[in-house]
């Protein structure tokens, strides 16, 4: 499956023009401070903490150097923000006098382990807080999606299936569109459902689907621009149906 189609066209386009580039890493900008704040363990401020500049850095290799063969990109993305602020840090320890990475933290044999593996060891407040800032600006992104449908989130909760039959079949519909990405470029372009071809591809009546239009529209929405936090949400939903059918 072609999750994550749109962010693969956007990173391809930004490794082509810079303006692009600088696109995409202020549409990430919540993600680039979350991995900054699990580093340092708290929130980095902007034009103070030069972490903050390193993982933008860092990012922005990330977008240069991603082939889709490398995984799912905010992973390699990381992993690069990752490496990159432990260089920084041992970069600075040669000239500011900082302990060492590699250094024992321990006072004897029963605690040999390093400053480098005390880093990023767990999910902190500061971290909870940057990830949760990350949620609250794809929200809001994506009710502005939304809006250029003409749809509110009320909509699309008074839309959802209640039946599992229902959500199922919506599901199939989802699971065939991220397989035929033009149907979702359709969707964005025209604002309309291609709902004859979504329903013979998924195998689906279109009767079970018409009275929950708004909320196929947005769970195919939510696969077009990026939305990672709420696609990881959808995956959610979909692997439970899964077990229960």
């Amino acid at each position: 499956m072609r999750e994550e189609y749109d962010l693969l066209e956007q990173i391809r386009a930004a490794q082509q023009n810079a303006d692009a580039a600088d696109g995409l890493i202020r549409q990430y900008m919540p993600y680039v401070k979350s991995e900054t704040a699990k580093f340092i363990k708290r929130v980095p401020r902007e034009g103070h903490d030069d972490e903050l500049s390193v993982a933008m850095f860092a990012f922005y290799e990330s977008i240069l150097s991603y082939r889709q063969e490398k995984g799912a990109f905010l992973r390699f993305a990381s992993t690069g923000i990752r490496n990159r602020l432990i260089d920084y840090y041992r970069k600075e320890k040669r000239h500011q006098g900082l302990v060492s990475l590699e250094q024992p933290m321990g006072s004897g044999k029963e605690d040999d382990r390093t400053l480098l593996d005390h880093i990023d060891t767990g999910r902190d407040e500061t971290a909870e807080l940057a990830e949760r800032s990350a949620a609250k600006e794809e929200i809001r992104h994506f009710s502005d999606q939304l809006a250029s449908f003409g749809l509110s989130f009320s909509d699309i909760a008074d839309s959802c299936p209640r039946q599992e039959r229902t959500l199922n079949a919506c599901h199939k519909v989802l699971a065939f569109a991220i397989e035929y990405p033009e149907l979702l470029d359709q969707l964005v372009h025209t604002k309309k459902l291609p709902m004859a071809q979504l329903c013979a591809g998924a195998g689906v009546e279109r009767k079970t689907l018409e009275r929950h239009r708004k909320y196929l529209i947005a769970i195919l929405l939510a696969y077009t621009n990026g939305f990672e936090i709420i696609r990881g949400h959808l995956r959610q939903i979909r692997q439970k149906g899964g077990e229960r059918a």
